[in-house]
């Protein structure tokens, strides 16, 4: 009998303990596997340009945002003038990574809603995405010059996030 009651009360407590130890917790943030170690090793095609190959060596010394966006991607317009404002204004070299799209879809997206990416990686397949642990779209990493991934956002980025978690960030790994 006391067995029976008692049981009950034990999962209520276990789901209470478990719920509570979430209050608090940012849910942008997920941890990654690959914070603090390189870039993985790639070569990929550029978006704008076919048949033109891009790879993780070329995308060293300088700190870079690296950008994962796509076409199809709702949240990636709302992001997309943030990154534009701030690129723009020469405070960032951002670097896209379109995520399983289609090229055409990709570039229409970009005429139509600005492109302010130094470099675009197409990841048609999402092989590259993979790679980089991406979950879904729009993701950034913060890259420093010598191609260690120092922040993961996964979010859409806000100009308080790239102020306070980018910016800051992008200047401690430029060397």
């Amino acid at each position: 009998m006391i067995a029976r009651l008692f049981f009950p009360l034990a999962l209520f407590v276990g789901l209470a303990v478990l719920l509570w130890s979430g209050l608090g917790k940012d849910p942008t943030i997920l941890p990654s596997a690959l914070l603090d170690k390189p870039v993985p090793e790639f070569v990929t095609t550029k978006l704008r340009e076919p048949g033109v190959d891009i790879g993780s060596a070329d995308l060293l010394g300088e700190p870079y945002l690296l950008n994962v966006f796509a076409s199809w991607c709702a949240s990636c317009r709302i992001e997309h003038p943030v990154l534009d404002a701030y690129a723009s204004r020469g405070e960032l070299k951002l670097i896209g990574l379109n995520y399983r799209d289609q090229r055409a879809d990709a570039l229409a997206w970009l005429d139509r809603f600005g492109d302010p990416y130094a470099e675009i990686l197409w990841d048609p397949d999402g092989r590259l995405g993979i790679d980089f642990g991406v979950t879904g779209t729009p993701e950034s990493f913060v890259v420093d010059a010598l191609g260690i991934i120092r922040y993961k956002h996964v979010v859409p980025l806000s100009p308080d996030d790239m102020e306070n978690e980018v910016l800051p960030r992008l200047k401690q790994g430029a060397f």
